[in-house]
C-alpha cells in the first residue's frame, strides 16, 4: 500500500472520529469497509501521543503535529483541525451555488420539474448547516480556551450560506405557483443580478476559505452594481403594474412575486457581504460593524470584467 493511499485511510478514519462520534474500533471498521487491525495499526501512534483519544475523540490542538500528513496547505493564522470543517464548509458553497443555479435556470425557463428539484436541493443545504453547527460545537466542547474557538466563523457562515439556499427557494417557488412566466424584458435585468449575485458569493467565499481579503473591493463594486439593477428592475415592474389592469388579481400577486424575486438577489448580495465581514474578524481580528458596508463608501461603481 502507497504512503498516500495510507494517509487517505487515515484521514478518513479521522473525519468518522471527527464527524460520527464512533464507540469503538470495530465500528470504525465497518463504516469503511476495512479490517480493525489496520484500523489499530493506524490509529496507534497518534493514541500514544495523545492525537486520538479513547472512546475515540480528537484532541486539534495536537492534531496541529499531523497536520501535515494530508498535504493540506493552511493559511498563516488557522489551526490545523480547521481543515475538517472548512472542507465541508467549502462542499455547502459549491451545493449552494448548485442550488442557486438551478432555480434561476426554473425561473427562467418557466420549467415546474426543474423548481421542484431546486426546492428538494434546500434540503440538503439545511442538512449541510446542521452538520457543520455540530462539528463545530463538539470541537468547542473539546477545547473551548484555544485558538480553534475561532471556528465559530464556520457556524456563522454556515448560516449565511444556509440564508442563501432559502433565498434561492424563492426562484423556484415563483416558478411552482405564479400563472405567468416572467417576460423577456424582467428577464433580463434578472439574468444580471443573478449574474452578478453569483459573482460575489463565489468571491466572498474565496475569501473566507482561502484568505483572498485583496478580493473585499472587487466584491463590493458588485454589491453597487446588484443595487443599481435592483433600482431599475423594481422600476420596471412599476410601470407594468401601472399598464395592468386593477380587476387582474392574478397579475398584481405575480407582480408582488416577482418584486420578492429582486429583493432575493439584493440579499444575497448583502449576506456576501456578511461573510466577508467575517472573514475580515476571522483572519485580521476586525470587529463587525452593524453598519451595512455601503454606507461607509462613496457609491461609486468601478469598472467590471
Amino acid at each position: 500500500m502507497t504512503k498516500k493511499t495510507k494517509n487517505s485511510t487515515l484521514k478518513a478514519i479521522l473525519d468518522i472520529i471527527l464527524y460520527e462520534h464512533p464507540s469503538t474500533q470495530d465500528e470504525i471498521a465497518e463504516k469503511l469497509g476495512i479490517t480493525r487491525r489496520y484500523v489499530t495499526k493506524l490509529l496507534q501512534p497518534l493514541i500514544t501521543k495523545g492525537v486520538v483519544k479513547r472512546a475515540y475523540t480528537l484532541d486539534l490542538k495536537k492534531f496541529d503535529e499531523f497536520s501535515e500528513v494530508f498535504e493540506e496547505e493552511k493559511t498563516s493564522r488557522e489551526h490545523a483541525g480547521t481543515l475538517y470543517i472548512k472542507e465541508m464548509i467549502k462542499n455547502m458553497a459549491n451545493h449552494v451555488c448548485k442550488q442557486l443555479d438551478r432555480s434561476f435556470e426554473a425561473l427562467s425557463t418557466y420549467d415546474d420539474e426543474l423548481a421542484s428539484k431546486a426546492l428538494n436541493m434546500d434540503y440538503i443545504t439545511n442538512n449541510m448547516h446542521e452538520k457543520v453547527r455540530t462539528s463545530v460545537d463538539m470541537a468547542l466542547s473539546m477545547n473551548p480556551s484555544s485558538e480553534f474557538s475561532k471556528t465559530m466563523a464556520f457556524s456563522e457562515v454556515a448560516y449565511d450560506l444556509e440564508r442563501i439556499g432559502d433565498h434561492s427557494c424563492q426562484f423556484a417557488n415563483f416558478t411552482m405557483k405564479e400563472s405567468y412566466e416572467v417576460d423577456s424584458e424582467m428577464l433580463l435585468y434578472l439574468g444580471e443580478m443573478y449574474e452578478t449575485a453569483k459573482k460575489m458569493v463565489n468571491y466572498s467565499m474565496d475569501i473566507f476559505l482561502n484568505e483572498k481579503l485583496e478580493l473585499k473591493s472587487k466584491v463590493m463594486d458588485y454589491e453597487e452594481k446588484i443595487h443599481a439593477l435592483q433600482k431599475k428592475a423594481l422600476n420596471c415592474i412599476a410601470t407594468q403594474m401601472a399598464e395592468a389592469s386593477f380587476d387582474d388579481t392574478e397579475r398584481s400577486t405575480y407582480y408582488l412575486s416577482l418584486s420578492r424575486v429582486v429583493k432575493a438577489f439584493e440579499r444575497i448580495g448583502d449576506i456576501s457581504i456578511e461573510i466577508i465581514d467575517v472573514s475580515r474578524e476571522f483572519y485580521e481580528n476586525i470587529p463587525r460593524t452593524t453598519t451595512p458596508e455601503r454606507f461607509r463608501r462613496n457609491p461609486k461603481l468601478s469598472n467590471l470584467k
